[in-house]
């Protein structure tokens, strides 16, 4: 389902949704001893400092213009230090968990103002547009969690699944699997987007 808003509001949540993502990662990895990030000014909701050409704006807007309903993004990663972690392996894993659940995190948010919105039939106009932030950022947070190198889910998969064949696989045909999902992974992830959209807001997608 294409939830109908403007394509600048489109776009501008999508951005905001993955710096507050790269934000979370320097968040925790200050929290875990590593300050890198803040050291190089990234710990900012500035979008500028964020950008990234091609995941920040070139795919995101051939998504949107192609209605595809799937559209998502990426902003420069925010960079960290494993060597200033106390247990890089854990730590590292946790840190990427963090860029997801922050996105989970504005959509449970935005799905309770959408329930409240609803059941005092107050501000109604807003609607569609509190819809797509919640829509946008579960598919941040459940398509960040693939593990699949670069994103996020491969840190928490070679934590769990300490592999140095798994990880060298991966890392070298990664980009390929990425690609492919990228292709036909609306078929995978839409059906559980809609069924977290569904419980957080209460209106059903499909």
């Amino acid at each position: 389902m294409f939830i109908e808003v403007s394509l600048i509001f489109q776009l501008v949540i999508l951005l905001f949704s993955v710096v507050i993502h790269e934000v979370s990662h320097g968040l925790a990895a200050l929290y875990l001893g590593d300050d890198t990030a803040e050291k190089m000014g990234r710990l900012t909701l500035n979008p500028i400092k964020h950008l990234d050409p091609i995941g920040s704006v070139l795919l995101p807007l051939m998504l949107v213009l192609m209605k595809s309903g799937f559209i998502f993004g990426w902003a420069k990663p925010v960079p960290y230090n494993p060597l200033n972690l106390k247990m890089p392996r854990r730590d590292s894993a946790i840190l990427a968990f963090a860029g997801p659940m922050s996105n989970f995190c504005l959509a449970i948010i935005f799905g309770l103002v959408i329930r409240i919105v609803i059941i005092t039939s107050s501000f109604v106009v807003l609607l569609p547009f509190l819809m797509f932030i919640v829509w946008i950022n579960l598919i941040l947070g459940v398509f960040n969690l693939l593990p699949i190198p670069p994103l996020d889910g491969s840190k928490i998969l070679f934590y769990f699944f300490p592999s140095r064949k798994l990880e060298i696989f991966l890392h070298q045909f990664g980009i390929i699997f990425l690609f492919l999902f990228i292709m036909l992974g609306g078929a995978i992830i839409l059906p559980i987007i809609y069924l977290f959209f569904s419980i957080l807001t209460g209106i059903p997608l499909g």
